[in-house]
């Protein structure tokens, strides 16, 4: 009977110690507590060059993050494919155990899987965590050109189709889908214009100040540089609000041209699997992020304007923009 006591005793001891083995793995498998994670480096990999609103953001957010959990995330850069490259070895490619992070962006994700029909990345494929900061659609053209309102030069281009050429990455690119939404909302021929491939707003917004293009489509804080030079002018933004940062620049619904809500977005995703304390902890840690004056300043001073989504609202947003995005897609000729 003593014997037989001991074996209890000792079988109940190996049982609770593989249940509490099993509330620390979670149904993951990964091994990593809310509380212990992270126990090493993270991987935020930048599916663009260095310089860019996505990578500047990232930058800013792994600084933050690194020193709120004790832990370097070191920010690599992954650029080709329109953000592809880097999103597929984030999502598919690397561990899903929390330590490989995306810098996801509207262009790799609602723009991609809305321009080809058979994208490589889809939403599906990852857990949108949290949404960071946006940046305001801008109209530029070149600094002496004759247009000085967006109203009469939306006029132009209803008639003059042919005459306009503007500047994207690609087919499918950010510039793209918002040259293609203005022109849908006054009316003008889209296929009847010619697009420039460029490598992005570093290469796009120079050929128009230097006469090669007639328009650029940017962020408000990818024209800056070229904006503050005097080599372009904006002769609108999109949206419902002017952007803090041109407060002297009106929207392209006070010029009457209604219906433009195509903006840049950049957050965090991982791949699908990922545990959820680690999502847990990233949405977290962006909402103090985005609450903090400091960390609010860095994206003020690159002009990005802060637009915390917490993982259920970012996952709602991107679903509901994709299917916006898939129709205008189809209807212009971009889906391919």
């Amino acid at each position: 009977m003593k014997r037989y006591k001991q074996w209890v005793s000792v079988t109940m001891s190996f049982l609770l110690a593989a249940t509490v083995s099993a509330c620390a793995t979670g149904e993951s498998g990964q091994g990593e507590t809310a509380a212990a994670y992270p126990t090493r480096q993270i991987e935020y990999i930048v599916p663009y060059s260095a310089g860019g609103g996505v990578d500047l953001v990232a930058r800013a957010t792994a600084d933050y993050l690194s020193k709120e959990w004790g832990q370097p995330i070191v920010v690599v850069n992954k650029p080709g494919g329109g953000g592809a490259v880097g999103a597929e070895f984030a999502l598919k490619q690397a561990k899903n155990d929390g330590y490989t992070a995306l810098a996801v962006n509207v262009s790799n994700t609602t723009m991609l899987a809305a321009g080809m029909k058979n994208s490589p990345i889809q939403n599906e494929d990852q857990i949108f965590t949290a949404r960071i900061g946006k940046g305001t659609l801008a109209f530029a053209v070149k600094a002496d050109a004759p247009w000085q309102d967006f109203a009469a030069f939306s006029q132009w281009v209803k008639e003059n189709p042919e005459q306009l050429t503007w500047t994207s990455v690609g087919p499918a690119g950010f510039s793209a889908f918002g040259v293609a939404q203005w022109l849908d909302a006054i009316g003008a021929d889209f296929s009847r214009t010619r697009m420039i491939v460029t490598k992005g707003a570093s290469d796009s917004v120079p050929k128009v100040a230097g006469g090669h293009a007639v328009l650029a489509v940017h962020t408000v804080g990818e024209i800056m540089p070229m904006l503050a030079a005097g080599k372009v002018k904006i002769l609108a933004v999109a949206g419902a609000e002017r952007s803090p940062f041109l407060p002297d620049v009106p929207t392209a619904q006070e010029q009457g041209i209604d219906g433009l809500t195509v903006f840049w977005w950049t957050g965090v995703s991982f791949a699908k699997g990922t545990p959820d304390s680690v999502i847990q902890k990233w949405e977290e840690g962006i909402a103090k992020m985005t609450s903090d004056p400091a960390f609010l300043q860095k994206l003020s001073d690159i002009q990005v304007e802060p637009a915390y989504a917490n993982r259920q609202q970012f996952t709602q947003d991107t679903e509901k923009e994709t299917s916006v995005y898939t129709e205008l897609a189809m209807k212009k000729g971009i889906r391919k």
